[in-house]
């Protein structure tokens, strides 16, 4: 079997597609040049992802392979599906997830259509999920074995037909295994760090990027910071600096503590209040793809993960269509307008959509 592997630079895909070679599959790499930036971008203390660096770091491990390796330039695409929604969700007062869109709109979509254009017949990434085949020809996302790299949740939005020519050879590995293997085959990014920034904002200086896009016609501008009941206790620096549940940077000196409990972005003001208040008994979701392209039946029990490191929370869906409600068995906190919230049965992934409000009440 011909197998197009998207290499990123990092231990993971370099890995995915050692395991691949010695299943006896013909192996080809190709890399995805995403943005401009300059070698050593971030000072080299963490993985950054999509920098030139990396670029060079997937063609080494492809010699070390022995495999042919290739770069495509999508760096269009990625600007227009990645880039300039994630700072108009900003500036909708929303806090976007750009890994996701990236997944499903720039990497896995285009991809696909590059690796059957060339012949291939599935197409393979290093990321920790797996395909499993529930029935012939249905198959469905679950997560990957290691819990603490699990990345099911950036992968909901990859299409149902998709999921039947994707190879995740690491869904059954845990991390460890797979730094050691790469050592093993003596590949010379085995001990490379993980990547953990956002790609296109390496420096964490998200704010800018949002500046940017906006124009100075649309910049964000300071604003009233107002407690739950409309009193004005402080001032601050711009929407795009604030995401819901927030405490550190609010310099507000109340004489508790106080989280961003919502962006009010007709009102220009940022509201704050106690940690209780930030608890909620459900969400609505909008934007919702579903295995099998069906939704579940209303009523049914499912675990939703409302952002990524969030453990995933009990409750009840009601899903029509591409809407939802999810009713949590306990209050959740920082439920955030703009996040992906996943659905899973288990290890299954039932569904994702994105987070449009919390509800603090059945409705």
């Amino acid at each position: 079997m011909r197998v197009m592997v998207a290499m990123s630079g990092g231990v993971d895909s370099s890995v995915a597609a050692a395991l691949l070679l010695a299943q006896g599959h013909e192996v080809v790499g190709f890399t995805m040049k995403l943005r401009d930036a300059a070698p050593g971008e971030g000072g080299g203390q963490r993985g950054s992802c999509c920098s030139p660096d990396d670029l060079m770091d997937a063609r080494v491990a492809c010699d070390a392979l022995g495999v042919p390796h290739y770069v495509v330039d999508y760096r269009e695409v990625f600007a227009a599906e990645v880039v300039r929604p994630f700072a108009e969700e900003y500036l909708r007062g929303r806090t976007p997830n750009p890994c996701v869109q990236c997944n499903t709109r720039v990497k896995f979509a285009p991809l696909l259509e590059r690796a059957r254009a060339l012949g291939a017949d599935a197409l393979a990434t290093g990321h920790y999920a797996r395909v499993v085949e529930e029935a012939p020809g249905r198959f469905a996302l679950h997560r990957g074995a290691d819990r603490a790299k699990d990345q099911s949740y950036f992968l909901f939005g990859v299409p149902h037909d998709a999921l039947a020519v994707t190879r995740f050879p690491l869904g059954d590995l845990h991390k460890a295994q797979v730094r050691e293997e790469a050592r093993r085959l003596g590949l010379p990014n085995w001990d490379k760090p993980d990547s953990e920034d956002i790609c296109f904002v390496p420096t964490g200086d998200y704010a800018r990027v949002v500046e940017e896009v906006a124009g100075p016609d649309r910049a964000p501008r300071p604003g009233p910071i107002l407690d739950l009941r409309g009193r004005q206790v402080g001032t601050h620096e711009g929407l795009h600096h604030y995401t819901v549940g927030q405490r550190r940077g609010l310099h507000l000196a109340t004489g508790e503590r106080v989280y961003v409990l919502s962006l009010d972005v007709a009102r220009d003001a940022l509201v704050v209040g106690p940690l209780d208040a930030l608890r909620v008994q459900g969400l609505v979701a909008e934007g919702c793809v579903w295995a099998g392209g069906a939704p579940p039946a209303a009523g049914g029990a499912v675990t939703a993960q409302i952002r990524y490191r969030h453990a995933g929370a009990a409750g009840a869906l009601v899903a029509r269509g591409d809407h939802a409600e999810v009713y949590f068995d306990a209050p959740q906190p920082a439920v955030t307008p703009g996040q992906a919230v996943v659905f899973y049965d288990g290890a299954r992934v039932v569904g994702g959509g994105w987070i449009a409000r919390a509800l603090e009440s059945a409705e």
